[in-house]
């Protein structure tokens, strides 16, 4: 299967599915995964560990919901947040980089967005989301923009999330 039909086919599966392949993926690499999480609160380590075993390749996860949180747990610097928004770019990255700084982890996830049903802007409407992945030597993010209410906004994020940890173990 090419690159492009498997990035289509990983998509289109479950939460469930992708965390059973994810799971296969780092127990193959020995490797352990940490979470950073704010509008999921806490659901992309929810759909790994509900996988028996996940133990073996499942770290921990940070649910940092508010800001605060982010600085505390994550080190997230607060003069970023403040510059930036805590939905944003920089701070995604930050918060990806500081799960594996606080972890003894090889992958990281990290998420921040705007749920719903409130606390849209103009700039940054309901839905918007952005994810970051992070290992020792480097650290990617995306923007994605879901549609639907809130239930809608946080399972694309967290199936996002596992696609794109999947798509840089592979």
């Amino acid at each position: 299967m090419n690159q492009a039909a498997n990035a289509s086919s990983l998509s289109h599966a479950t939460v469930t599915d992708l965390a059973a392949r994810l799971a296969q993926q780092m127990l193959v690499r020995g490797q352990m995964l940490v979470t950073a999480e704010s509008c999921t609160g806490g659901l992309i380590a929810a759909a790994c560990t509900d996988l028996a075993g996940s133990s073996a390749w499942f770290e921990r996860g940070f649910v940092t919901y508010s800001n605060e949180a982010k600085t505390d747990l994550l080190s997230v610097p607060a003069a970023l947040i403040a510059e930036h928004g805590a939905v944003s770019e920089p701070v995604a990255r930050a918060m990806a980089t500081g799960a594996l700084q606080h972890s003894r982890a090889h992958i990281s996830v990290a998420v921040t967005g705007v749920a719903g049903p409130g606390g849209g802007s103009a700039s940054k409407p309901v839905g918007t989301v952005w994810l970051a992945w992070a290992t020792p030597h480097k650290v990617e993010a995306a923007l994605h923009h879901f549609s639907g209410d809130r239930r809608q906004v946080r399972e694309g994020s967290v199936q996002q999330a596992l696609v794109g940890l999947l798509q840089r173990l592979a």
